[in-house]
């Protein structure tokens, strides 16, 4: 069972590989097609070479770094690096919870230096090379450090949780760190805003003036209660601009990127704002929160069958990734990386079917503003983004089936302008 179980861990890790870089090919294979007719009137020739040129940077870039990162995780677990590195912990302490900390805690530093050069290249070269960045070389740093303190807080006390409640209860560990997980998901659900986003980002209340007017106005017009209005310093990172929606209840807020401000006109913006309201009207926001749980108690409840104590599958598990087959004894965290290989096929699916239904939310929430007679100046405002973000016009459709969690601009824009256009166009 052991070769077994380790011919289904290579295969696991080199399928899910050359599926994920199959498709980008196949996206990239739609590079040189023209953009719809559609968009023509809008972007220039000059616009499509630029487009054309990003695009193939972002590509070779992540061919690379992706591949770096496989063949590196890949030798790592088939050279015993992970048996050797908890033989290692072990010699050192006894206690399980420690452990645990030490040997995630060290695989996510060691991740972390590794992606450091690839970070860099990313925003202080590709980025910058299309004046997207506008990161200084000190918030970098700082954004690195905060990331890090904050998957070791939050990261570790969370597995800390697990494992104690795992040490608790093994045999009904899973529902009880489901309960867990739930409540500190809702929990972040509705405070992200207020308690993760300062640490990176200011957010400063939208001030009087046209723009306020005229968004309290809309939110009455759509029957929607909305006090909190902020604008966020995105233009410290990048030009690139955004919106969205947060929180829960009395804790719901808009959050407006200064770029966007910048960017789009004021009816474009309240366009923009139609939409997230129309996420709202839709309860988007708690059918996310609802299947988020199911889908957590379901991995939770397959991961206990994986690892139940004294089970042959849980030492067949931990042999298999420390690359051991003599190994006797199990260790709760060999198993959480044996049963993330184990579980990718199921999770990729779950990511497909998320993706369908979140590009089916996000059309709702496009039909909602065409609803309320926005449809043109949310169309104009997807356009201008598109042009400014330097987005793929025209991505290969079983990669957006596969990856896209919004439909692409030109399906938005044919559904906003009532139009129906062959997809070849």
């Amino acid at each position: 069972m052991y070769f077994t179980l380790s011919l289904v861990f290579i295969a696991l890790l080199i399928i899910g590989f050359l599926f994920e870089k199959s498709l980008e090919i196949l996206n990239a294979s739609y590079y040189t097609k023209a953009i719809p007719a559609i968009f023509k009137d809008f972007f220039s020739q000059e616009d499509e070479d630029k487009n054309y040129k990003y695009k193939k940077a972002k590509f070779k870039y992540a061919l690379i770094d992706s591949s770096i990162g496989f063949l590196m995780t890949f030798l790592f677990w088939y050279l015993g690096g992970f048996g050797a590195l908890s033989t290692w912990i072990e010699n050192i302490s006894s206690n399980t919870i420690l452990n645990s900390l030490f040997f995630f805690g060290i695989l996510g530093l060691v991740s972390s230096l590794v992606s450091l050069p690839f970070s860099y290249y990313f925003h202080f070269v590709l980025e910058e090379k299309f004046g997207f960045n506008k990161m200084s070389m000190k918030t970098f740093i700082l954004d690195q450090l905060k990331s890090l303190l904050l998957m070791a807080i939050l990261g570790g006390g969370l597995l800390s949780l697990v494992v104690w409640i795992y040490q608790a209860n093994p045999e009904g560990f899973w529902w009880m760190v489901w309960i867990g997980l739930s409540g500190f998901m809702i929990f972040m659900t509705a405070f992200y805003a207020q308690l993760i986003v300062p640490l990176f980002n200011k957010q400063s209340k939208l001030e009087e003036g046209d723009l306020k007017s005229s968004i309290e106005k809309m939110a009455t017009q759509l029957d929607f209660k909305l006090q909190n209005i902020y604008v966020m310093d995105g233009s410290k990172r990048s030009t690139k601009a955004n919106a969205y929606f947060t929180g829960l209840g009395k804790q719901k807020r808009i959050v407006l990127y200064d770029t966007l401000i910048k960017d789009l006109e004021t009816k474009e913006i309240i366009a923009v704002l139609a939409h997230e309201v129309g996420h709202y009207k839709h309860k988007h926001t708690l059918w996310n929160i609802l299947i988020g749980l199911l889908q957590t108690g379901f991995m939770l409840y397959i991961l206990s069958l994986f690892i139940a104590p004294h089970s042959q599958m849980s030492l067949w598990l931990n042999q298999v990734v420390a690359q051991n087959p003599y190994m006797n004894q199990s260790h709760f965290y060999l198993g959480l990386i044996g049963f993330a290989i184990l579980y990718s096929p199921i999770s990729t699916i779950l990511g497909i079917l998320m993706n369908i239904l979140s590009r089916k939310f996000e059309f709702q929430a496009d039909a909602f503003a065409k609803k309320h007679k926005l449809a043109e100046e949310l169309k104009s405002s997807l356009l201008k983004l598109s042009k400014n973000s330097l987005s793929n016009l025209n991505p290969h459709p079983f990669y957006v089936f596969v990856n896209y969690s919004h439909p692409t601009v030109y399906d938005r824009c044919v559904r906003l302008s009532d139009i129906n256009i062959d997809s070849n166009d």
